[in-house]
């Protein structure tokens, strides 16, 4: 379009729509006020909770009704338009007040409009997902210590989790040399009900779910690092679908557990576990065993004598103790992720070159997390992610007595 016509155009809109300028400075400042307000009050734990209840959870709970009406991300359709529509919009700013006098009047006046955008959706995830972090979490909604188990319980419940493993991973369909297979569209479907049972038990987890949506950049999170992601901005709970398929199901209630309005890390671990073992369906029993099963050993390695280097005796003896089946799903999930960065090619040098970009992407990525979560009060920034075995063994060690 030649810039006679775009201005034309522009002539003719301001000629029949006339915003007041209190209206626009009214529609500039709203998010600035709204980011202002959250994090003055962010310190208030009444005031959070009172955000979590009425603004947070209503708003992803439409924002999910709505983006559900689509088989795809819809979240994913939109940062790509973005993307795009920014770095055009940088090109042609570059290229318009080049030609123009008063450059930087000119410039400021595409720069702003940009910034009030940005605003508007910083002020949208501080309100529907960071309040989240400040306010009542699960733990401490239920009671749950976290205060550090014995050994001795840690030891029985993973022994528990390992025996319901090696039942279940029999049942499930597998290919003629033992990998799991998933029915990735019927497990998706039938992800909507996992939480029917443990919601008897804690009734805060009651609440209508989505259909999980396939991420359209798997390949993305895959070379990160991250099996899914929950975004507040659509209510989608999105799924890498390049991870193993016996550890889908778990991921995916990882993400509804987000969505049901768990927010931290190690909390949506933990009611993940709880809701998949406590399922009807098998696949998402086996799901939740093989995942609370990975860290829990994960735990046990470690010699109560830290002088002693190499893995405990109880975790060897768990580790005898698993069936080939599990052994095959564990083997999968480890190589998947190792490989994950690490080109191949059969070019040398461009294996080396995209190993590099592969392996530099997850550490910025991580790094990136890492840092949001530690400024969203959670201290413990990645690790949370493998924090919650404290709680799942107080949960489950007086259950086997």
């Amino acid at each position: 379009m030649s810039l006679n016509r775009r201005e034309s155009i522009k002539t003719w809109f301001r000629n029949r729509i006339r915003i007041p300028i209190g209206v626009t400075i009214g529609i500039c400042v709203l998010p600035v006020v709204l980011i202002g307000l959250f994090y003055a009050l962010r310190t208030i734990r009444p005031v959070m909770d009172w955000a979590v209840t009425y603004i947070s959870a209503p708003l992803r709970y439409v924002f999910a009704l709505l983006s559900s009406i689509y088989p795809f991300a819809v979240i994913e359709v939109i940062a790509t338009a973005a993307v795009i529509f920014i770095i055009y919009h940088i090109i042609s700013s570059i290229r318009v007040t080049a030609r123009r006098r008063n450059r930087f009047k000119l410039l400021c006046k595409r720069i702003i409009p940009v910034l009030v955008i940005i605003c508007y959706a910083w002020a949208m995830v501080a309100w529907l997902w960071l309040v989240g972090y400040r306010a009542t979490g699960f733990a401490e909604r239920y009671e749950f210590s976290n205060d550090g188990v014995s050994r001795d319980d840690l030891f029985r419940v993973t022994q528990m989790f390992a025996e319901r493993a090696n039942e279940l991973a029999e049942l499930m369909e597998r290919d003629e040399d033992g990998h799991y297979i998933a029915d990735r569209r019927q497990m998706f479907a039938d992800s909507v009900y996992v939480f029917d049972n443990i919601s008897e038990e804690f009734p805060s987890l009651e609440g209508r779910l989505f259909v999980p949506k396939p991420m359209l950049y798997s390949w993305f999170m895959s070379i990160t690092g991250y099996s899914g992601m929950y975004v507040a901005l659509s209510g989608e709970a999105m799924i890498n679908i390049q991870i193993p398929g016996a550890s889908m199901p778990f991921t995916v209630a990882h993400e509804h557990a987000h969505h049901l309005g768990i927010f931290a890390e190690d909390e949506a671990n933990l009611v993940a576990v709880l809701a998949t073992v406590s399922s009807d369906n098998p696949v998402f029993q086996y799901a939740g065993y093989l995942a609370g099963l990975n860290s829990l050993l994960n735990a046990l390695w470690h010699n109560e004598d830290p002088a002693i280097s190499g893995p405990s005796p109880e975790w060897q003896t768990i580790m005898n103790s698993l069936s080939e089946y599990v052994l095959i799903d564990r083997r999968d999930h480890s190589e998947f992720w190792a490989n994950t960065t690490t080109a191949d090619t059969g070019i040398g040098f461009l294996d080396r070159i995209l190993t590099g970009v592969a392996e530099t992407a997850s550490d910025v990525v991580d790094a990136i997390y890492d840092g949001f979560l530690i400024a969203q009060g959670q201290e413990l920034g990645l690790r949370s992610y493998g924090a919650f075995v404290d709680m799942l063994v107080e949960y489950f060690a007086p259950r086997l007595e």
